[in-house]
């Protein structure tokens, strides 16, 4: 027989109680990053993604594919500036339940079928960066690695940034610093297009710092599938009638 005098229940409270509670959280990452990016979008307004959650109602786990438009902003497609993206993850983060594995095959796969449409078009202009923001390592290598060598051969460049103490080793490989990354079938990439950065390197680099190693690759990767595609840049009259004439 067991006899209690005293019982004390204490709740463990997660990260999502905090931030219903009101909590400001800084998004350092996502804003230092995205406002170096941002300025190379004319305008400013990007399609936004998540993954490693389910939502609701049923709770199930969403694929990376699942646009902001269903979840973030019902009223829109695209996202204002890098503001408005915080804003529209403060917003959600509390309808959400925070759910391995964490897997970005998908989302590559999702932005490789955006840049192969562009593919179609005569002059190729719009070239598409991801960029993904993770705190833990990937579970999806092999489908991740296959999605790589199938965009390598798009318009498209992956910026990955790895947020907190996490073993980010993986990453590295997907980098191709230090080999030519393959498939698991042993194709390699046809061109190196990803870029990965600890942020942890730069909790306290100047940003000037922070932003020439996110761009560090990204100039080369864009005139090497240009170069790739005997696609010659507009001369600056061209790119303003362009822009004058779009709908």
């Amino acid at each position: 027989m067991v006899i209690l005098n005293l019982c004390k229940i204490h709740k463990m409270h997660s990260f999502l109680d905090y931030i219903m509670g009101g909590c400001q959280i800084q998004f350092t990452a996502l804003v230092a990053v995205g406002e170096i990016c941002q300025d190379y979008d004319s305008d400013k307004m990007f399609p936004v993604y998540g993954f490693g959650a389910r939502i609701p109602p049923d709770y199930k786990e969403f694929a990376q594919s699942l646009p902001s438009s269903q979840f973030f902003l019902p009223s829109c497609h695209f996202i204002q500036g890098i503001q408005g993206v915080v804003e529209a993850y403060q917003n959600c983060l509390p309808k959400l339940q925070l759910y391995g594995p964490t897997n970005i095959a998908p989302i590559i796969q999702k932005v490789a079928k955006s840049a192969s449409e562009e593919t179609n078009t005569k002059e190729a202009s719009q070239y598409f960066i991801l960029l993904i923001l993770t705190d833990g390592v990937i579970t999806d290598m092999a489908d991740t690695r296959e999605a790589i060598v199938h965009a390598s051969h798009l318009p498209m460049s992956v910026i990955i940034v790895g947020v907190g103490n996490a073993d980010f080793s993986d990453m590295q490989m997907l980098d191709g610093d230090d080999g030519i990354l393959r498939s698991p079938k042993g194709e390699p990439v046809l061109r190196d297009i990803v870029q990965f950065v600890p942020f942890r390197n730069f909790k306290h680099a100047s940003p000037a710092a922070l932003a020439k190693s996110v761009l560090a690759e990204v100039p080369n990767q864009v005139v090497d599938y240009y170069n790739g595609k005997a696609i010659k840049p507009k001369c600056m009259s061209e790119y303003e009638s362009s822009r004058t004439l779009a709908p």
